[in-house]
């Protein structure tokens, strides 16, 4: 089969006659039409991720398509299902996965969009809600908000009933937040995001809580927005720079700071992450959020959807077309690199 195999560390090669993964009991094998990414798969081929594989491996953990081949013990899943999920070795024309980690394709959602959900919406739910319980009325500041996760941030904060402000490094990207639903939009490059924000609240210490995915120099003046028991939610590092929290103010401001590593809530906390995909099903069929793949890439062009991720070029979720030929058409998508 043809995979994006990582053979050494920060490089990424198209192989052909790739072995197919072997069938264990208890897993299903899929032929994945799109494959999802995210910031963490190109730390991971950089060997900068917590999750280090052993090399060589097959990039990718985010995986759309259909089910073609199920191991002995398997009773939740059919040859033929449409599914999506989580699993290793996904940028490939096909993958197995545990079928604990497989889920039905809703009717609504094409392979694509089912390929951009998993990560960064499972991420974002359990974070404001889970996490930051965040409530109808209160002020949602979500940076990097043209990204993939940040764009599932600012959807989901909306369908709370939250007023959302989106900030993001270009006007391209603060497009897709509008899409998404945001109230207010920061275009951080150009504009001061505490004056912005005292703009559109009347004051700058005025956000509930506080979704960064970001770091890097953007985050002390965003931590300044915060008001008086409000919520502070690290999701990641897409600057390249973590940086230094001033607890004074966490003292002062009697602030709660919640890290957010989805993965691992699957080893730790399956039932909540579970019940959080449940909420995440229920809300994509009362249509109050839409994954939006704006961003897709054939197979061949693995490495360049992954160096778009890394470089910060990336617009919304970006993912990767597997299946030579698919019945999806990504023609609705933004922009398609096909």
């Amino acid at each position: 089969m043809k995979a994006a195999v990582v053979e050494k560390l920060g490089s990424v090669e198209i192989k052909q006659g790739v072995p197919v993964p072997p069938l264990k009991n208890g897993q299903a094998r899929v032929r994945v039409h799109y494959c999802g990414l995210n910031f963490a798969d190109a730390l991971m081929v950089a060997g900068q991720y917590q999750v280090k594989p052993k090399l060589p491996f097959i990039a990718g953990s985010e995986i759309a398509g259909e089910v073609v081949e199920l191991g002995e013990g398997v009773t939740n899943l059919r040859v033929g299902d449409r599914v999506f999920g989580m699993t290793s070795g996904g940028l490939a024309e096909q993958a197995v996965a545990h079928a604990s980690t497989l889920m039905p394709i809703p009717a609504s959602l094409d392979y694509a969009q089912a390929a951009s959900f998993p990560i960064v919406y499972g991420t974002s739910h359990l974070a404001l809600v889970h996490r930051a319980n965040l409530k109808e009325g209160q002020t949602l500041l979500v940076l990097g908000a043209g990204g993939g996760v940040g764009a599932a941030a600012v959807q989901i904060g909306k369908a709370l009933g939250a007023t959302v402000i989106a900030a993001a490094s270009s006007d391209e990207k603060l497009a897709i937040a509008k899409r998404m639903g945001a109230d207010h939009l920061i275009n951080y490059s150009t504009e001061n995001i505490r004056d912005k924000v005292k703009e559109f609240c009347g004051t700058h210490a005025a956000v509930d809580v506080l979704y960064d995915p970001v770091g890097g120099a953007l985050f002390e003046d965003a931590f300044r927005t915060l008001k008086w028991g409000a919520c502070l939610l690290v999701i990641g590092f897409a600057s390249g720079t973590i940086p230094k929290l001033a607890t004074n103010l966490c003292l002062v401001k009697n602030l709660t700071v919640h890290g957010i590593f989805w993965g691992s809530y699957f080893q730790n906390d399956p039932q909540t992450v579970m019940m959080s995909l449940g909420d995440l099903s229920a809300m994509l069929e009362r249509k109050q959020i839409t994954p939006f793949p704006s961003q897709v890439y054939p197979l061949s062009q693995a490495a360049e959807a992954l160096d778009s991720l890394v470089k910060r070029r990336a617009k919304g979720k970006v993912v990767v077309q597997c299946a030579e030929s698919t019945t999806d058409s990504p023609s609705r998508h933004i922009q398609s690199k096909l």
